[in-house]
């Protein structure tokens, strides 16, 4: 079981940058494929990056050259560095994890088991 928290979301002026983090309050993001999704009410969750084990990272089209998804497995915590923000950007940002082994470097939301409550990111123009 993973159970996961994220923080860092707020108000933002367009251009403006943000760090969001989610830590594991139990079980382990350094071992397993994490990935960072977003949602806006009436609207699919959208996937906008993950990050494997071993290996690249992978992003959405949305978030490529302007999103960094990185962990600290010491702190047992997975970040999303955000820059250029756009209002567009606007969204709950939640992270989410999958089972051991599992590869979920496609973005496909059936890869992702654990989920966490998310957080809060409003971009003004």
């Amino acid at each position: 079981q993973v159970q996961l928290v994220e923080s860092g979301g707020g108000s933002v002026q367009a251009g403006g940058s943000l760090r969001l983090s989610c830590t594991a309050s139990t079980g382990s993001v350094s071992t397993r494929c994490m990935g960072w999704f977003r949602q806006v009410p009436g609207k699919e969750r959208e996937w906008v990056a993950s990050i494997v084990t071993v290996g690249t990272p992978t992003y959405a089209g949305s978030a490529e050259g302007r999103f960094t998804i990185s962990r600290d497995n010491a702190k047992n915590t997975l970040y999303l560095q955000m820059n250029s923000l756009k209002p567009e950007d606007s969204a709950v940002y939640v992270c989410a994890a999958a089972k051991y082994g599992i590869d979920c470097s496609s973005g496909s939301v059936s890869a992702f088991t654990y989920w966490g409550q998310g957080t809060q990111v409003t971009v003004s123009s």
